[in-house]
């Protein structure tokens, strides 16, 4: 099905643009792509491990799909993960970012990676010329589903730049009338302080972790080009899009439904998702919290005025004396103090026979900045009971390969510092 449609694609497109490696000076038509990988010889093992930032990648999920074999996409130097042949059906495994937890791969039918697509397409308004910009990770979940697929489903040309230094993308901008630019907020807030951001980016888009407020204003003041924010989970795809042509008031926020797909909140406050993108299974331990076409979240939300709002993860609420509080709530808070750049908020065991929770911050500031400052500035805003008793400054909050903040990775470092 999908080797398919892609041949019609290619057919359809034979002589325009498909991929432009702008680190190895090199391009493909659809002609020539299709060509290349007809070239190819099947490749052995049962499912298709894939891994880098070049054309072989995109040349390798064809292979795959020529062969009938799953693809499952790997970031660099990442292990491929141990399980017993993939569920009959499956077309392609994602293994997840694991920022609360162990990662998981997720199972795939044909007509899910479809859906996906075609929801993100229409949602979007992706178009073939637009080209897409492809700095991200093409592994993750959202660049092979914002960059890999509509390549190959839709003919929306593909220039890949396995360098996102700022420097580096303005070459590319400028070499073309029009572009769309998939990113991440670190990406986004480098490419601003280093002046990048221009015209030539006509649709700017922004996922893997929440995208702030000020940052947001910042960009669409100084350059014109709204970022538009994108939820989506591994599991399902899109979840939600924020269209709207000027800067969001409320980082809760998340924008509207994506197109063909429906949302509820269950009874312990989360978001389930249900629609033709939904995964298969967890593989090889399948979940309730994955089945039948609903994925489970743990995110808490509230749907509102045809928008979704989300008010934190179940999975992250600090337990500070039997009262819980959210991560976000105390970062959203301490973000608008005029010198904190960046910040993360988490729950750490509090010693004691009680086992209780305190509340943890790590903090980017621009300048000296002491705890006592910022926890009086808190103070104003919030119940004293939701401010951090532990303060951590650091220089940069390290984000993984996706682009993602992990909480469990912040607080098992936390728990193995110096005394």
């Amino acid at each position: 099905m999908l080797y398919e449609r892609w041949r019609e694609i290619a057919k359809e497109n034979r002589d325009e643009l498909a991929v432009r490696d702008a680190a190895a000076g090199r391009q493909w038509t659809f002609a020539e792509l299709a060509a290349d990988v007809e070239k190819t010889a099947p490749a052995s093992g049962a499912v298709a491990f894939r891994q880098g930032m070049s054309a072989d990648f995109v040349i390798g999920v064809l292979r795959a799909w020529r062969d009938g074999k799953p693809v499952c996409p790997l970031e660099t130097r990442q292990e491929s993960p141990p399980f017993a042949a993939p569920p009959s059906g499956c077309v392609h495994l994602k293994t997840t970012s694991a920022t609360s937890g162990a990662p998981k791969v997720i199972a795939f039918t044909a007509e899910q990676l479809m859906a996906d697509v075609d929801n993100i397409v229409a949602t979007m308004g992706l178009r073939r010329d637009w080209p897409n910009l492809g700095v991200i990770s093409l592994a993750h979940s959202y660049g092979f589903s914002n960059l890999v697929l509509p390549l190959l489903l839709h003919g929306i040309p593909l220039i890949l730049l396995n360098s996102p230094l700022p420097e580096a993308v303005r070459r590319v901008v400028l070499s073309c009338d029009a572009m769309t630019l998939p990113a991440v907020p670190a990406l986004w807030r480098a490419w601003h302080e280093a002046g990048t951001i221009g015209a030539g980016i006509r649709l700017a888009i922004s996922a893997g972790a929440p995208l702030p407020l000020a940052l947001e204003g910042a960009v669409f003041e100084s350059s014109g080009v709204k970022i538009h924010n994108f939820y989506g989970a591994s599991e399902c795809g899109g979840i939600a899009y924020d269209g709207t042509a000027t800067p969001r008031a409320d980082a809760a926020c998340v924008g509207a439904p994506v197109k063909n797909v429906d949302l509820c909140v269950n009874d312990a406050g989360c978001l389930e998702v249900r629609g033709g993108a939904v995964g298969l299974t967890y593989w090889p331990e399948s979940s309730e919290a994955l089945a039948n076409g609903c994925y489970r979240t743990s995110d808490l939300a509230e749907l509102k005025g045809g928008l979704v709002y989300l008010r934190g993860r179940a999975s992250d609420l600090i337990n500070v004396a039997g009262r819980k509080v959210t991560p976000e709530t105390v970062e959203q808070a301490l973000r608008k103090h005029p010198r904190v750049l960046d910040c993360l908020v988490f729950g750490a065991p509090g010693g004691g026979a009680e086992r209780l929770e305190i509340i943890v911050a790590c903090v980017v500031v621009r300048s000296q900045t002491g705890a006592e400052e910022l926890r009086q500035f808190l103070l104003q805003q919030l119940p004293s009971w939701q401010v951090p008793r532990e303060w951590v400054f650091v220089e940069s909050l390290d984000v993984n390969q996706r682009g993602k903040l992990s909480r469990s990775e912040w607080r098992r470092r936390y728990g193995e510092r110096p005394r």
